[in-house]
Order: structure tokens, then sequence, then C-alpha cells
């Protein structure tokens, strides 16, 4: 392997751990230095710029909302100044769920697409995939009353996530891409075309 291209690798990891340290402490300034000008984030419960997604993330922060991160292998397609990186990830969000205090977690892979401008890699458009969910009470004497129908209506890999997010007052989007599936295809397409310079 060339050293320039070990060296945008490192880079491109550095990069992707470093967005989730940053966020999860509420490091906003750091935090804007891993996207690019025009970055966009998609998210069950955002879908916006980058500045957007952190002025949201903020004022969540320091209302108390807690959605940590963390991060597994990485996977990166590399074709000059372009990239994709796929890293394994666990989303954990703690809130009240039909009054009752329950953990989720999500497990599932961000799909980065990156940039290297100026010499500076950079995030464009983070899409995260949603492979499959759980939710757990914190005190395991308690059980929420859940609304089956709500539950059974959301999609497979983040129904959960989804439940304890509308319950919160979020507007969850519906339509992220899974394990399998029309949408993950349709990203991974795009993911091809970022790479063939489209």
């Amino acid at each position: 392997m060339e050293q320039n291209t070990m060296t945008d690798r490192l880079a491109i990891r550095d990069l992707v751990e470093n967005w989730v340290v940053w966020r999860d402490a509420g490091d906003w300034e750091r935090f804007r230095t891993v996207w690019h000008a025009d970055g966009r984030m998609m998210a069950t419960w955002f879908q916006g710029s980058a500045d957007e997604f952190i002025a949201v993330s903020r004022a969540g922060f320091e209302k108390g909302v807690r959605i940590l991160h963390f991060l597994g292998g990485t996977a990166i397609d590399l074709a000059g100044t372009r990239a994709i990186a796929q890293t394994k990830m666990t989303i954990n969000q703690r809130a009240p769920v039909e009054g009752v205090l329950c953990d989720v977690v999500c497990t599932g892979r961000f799909y980065d697409f990156l940039e290297k401008r100026n010499g500076q890699w950079g995030l464009v458009l983070r899409q995260p995939i949603y492979e499959k969910d759980r939710l757990d009470p914190v005190d395991p004497a308690q059980v929420p009353d859940l609304d089956r129908a709500l539950l059974e209506s959301l999609p497979e890999g983040y129904r959960h996530l989804a439940y304890l997010q509308i319950g919160i007052g979020y507007d969850v989007k519906r339509d992220m891409p899974g394990l399998v599936g029309p949408e993950v295809e349709a990203l991974y397409a795009r993911g091809a075309e970022w790479l063939a310079g489209n």
C-alpha cells in the first residue's frame, strides 16, 4: 500500500473517531472541523446541513438529551480525493418510554461520503444505516406498555429507537436505509457514483 494511501486512511479513521468523541462530549467547536462547509447529516430525527445539525445537537445536549455512540471497525474505499467509509457503530439513547425510563441500543453503520479539499479530509454526507435495535427498561422491574400498532409501523432496523424518539417529540424519518432493501441499495449506488466522480 502506498504511503500516501495509508496516510489518507489514517486521516479518515481519525475523522470518524473524532466525530463521535467530540459530538458526544459536546465539544462543538472541534466537532465542526470534521465537516466540510457544505456537509450534510441524515439521521432518524434530523436531516439537514452540518451547521443545523450542530445547532440542534447542542440545544438538545443543553436540555439533557443524550444520544451516545460507540464505534467498531471501518472499511474505506478510496478514489483519489474522494472516499466512502463504512464504520460499524451503536447508537445509545436513554429517555422515558410510556412513563418508564429506558435505554435503546441501535446497531448499524455510518456510511460516509468524504472528500479531500485543500489537503484536508472532511465529511460531505453522513448517512447511517440502521441494522437492528432493542429497548430495555433501566429498572428491569418496570415494563413499558408499548403501542404495538405504532411499534410495528416503524422500520425494523430502528423501530425501538424511533418509538422512543417519537415519544419525546421528534419527527422521525421512516425510510432510512436498513441492513437490506431498496433504500440501502440506492445508498450503495450513490456511493459508487461518488467514488466515480459524479
